[in-house]
């Protein structure tokens, strides 16, 4: 078993790395959008925390693939490897209106050949997070 992580602090206070490869399929923890311990494209929110535009869903799901995709390449293996994942959003519409055009992008692909499941949820780790990534591949 060989595993990955990136460094960040939640990690260690959560206890859990980002991937773990057992044989030939490889599982990749949540990812969100974050650049090292920052978040990228951050939602706004309020005084009590809660998010006022979901408009840079499409920013944090783009650099969601990117991170993922470094993960897939310390494996040697890349997007084109996963065959399942799951998308939990704060808000559906938001994630319908990029979903289509950012998952193309990131898997290259008009269609891309993964198993795909995409659920709202009411709270994700961070404040300002829409959205987190898992994923399994197999390479």
């Amino acid at each position: 078993m060989k595993t990955e992580s990136f460094g960040v602090p939640w990690e260690e206070s959560y206890g859990y790395v980002q991937a773990v490869r057992c044989g030939d399929t490889i599982y990749i923890s949540g990812q969100l959008s974050n650049d090292g311990p920052d978040l990228v494209a951050p939602a706004p929110v309020d005084e009590q925390g809660r998010i006022t535009d979901f408009g840079n869903m499409g920013e944090q799901m783009r650099q969601t693939y990117v991170n993922a995709a470094a993960l897939l390449a310390r494996f040697g293996a890349s997007l084109a490897d996963v065959v399942e994942e799951v998308i939990y959003v704060l808000d559906m519409e938001a994630a319908f209106a990029v979903a289509g055009p950012v998952r193309k992008a990131a898997y290259g692909v008009e269609i891309p050949q993964v198993a795909s499941t995409i659920v709202a949820c009411s709270r994700l780790a961070f404040p300002a997070q829409l959205l987190e990534i898992k994923m399994v591949a197999r390479a």
